[in-house]
């Protein structure tokens, strides 16, 4: 082999090593993102929290802004925490009734917690009562992997300090960023024998 022919080589090898070596570290930057889908008792607790905190939230930006702030904060909530964006979402509200018991779309929730919506004309807006407080006793909590689900009460207090009690059955789950949404939501007032 000749000296020429020696170099051609080496520097072959050279340019051959830089380029594995870039694309190994063009390999490491590109390493799958990882999510974890399982559910923790601390997620859960979250969720509900923040489900809560946006109740209080959308009362006082319709006692601080009217109807249209209300709606604007109420739409964020549901695309924030429901889970609308992943498919159907089982939803039915406390004081609802007939053929629209269930709502299964995100406009049927919305008409529910803020009303004015014609295609709902029995909904006032649950979410205008005027709410100052909230507490969540879960019963029970089952988790398993990327599903969770609750059953309890939700004490709530309004600004003149009439409190009611609903309960309440939730779904969670993860959706494919890792957010927890809420896939099931049920309300019901407890029952009250002899009335």
């Amino acid at each position: 082999m000749t000296r020429a022919m020696t170099l051609t080589t080496c520097a072959r090898r050279g340019a051959l090593a830089s380029a594995l070596l870039a694309l190994s570290g063009a390999a490491m930057a590109f390493q799958p993102t990882v999510v974890n889908t399982n559910i923790t008792e601390a997620d859960v607790r979250a969720i509900q929290e923040g489900w809560g905190k946006a109740l209080i939230q959308i009362s006082d930006d319709f006692a601080s802004g009217g109807l249209t702030k209300a709606k604007a904060t109420a739409g964020a909530v549901l695309d924030g925490a429901y889970g609308y964006n992943m498919g159907v979402v089982l939803f039915k509200p406390t004081l609802t009734h007939g053929e629209q018991t269930f709502r299964t779309t995100r406009a049927g929730a919305l008409a529910y917690f803020v009303g004015d919506d014609k295609a709902f004309p029995n909904d006032s807006g649950f979410a205008l009562k005027g709410w100052k407080k909230y507490e969540f006793k879960n019963a029970g909590v089952f988790i398993n992997g990327d599903l969770a689900l609750t059953q309890g009460n939700v004490i709530l207090t309004d600004k003149n300090g009439k409190v009611t009690v609903v309960d309440k059955t939730w779904g969670f789950k993860k959706d494919d960023k890792g957010q927890m949404r809420i896939v099931l939501h049920h309300s019901s007032l407890p029952y009250q024998p002899g009335k």
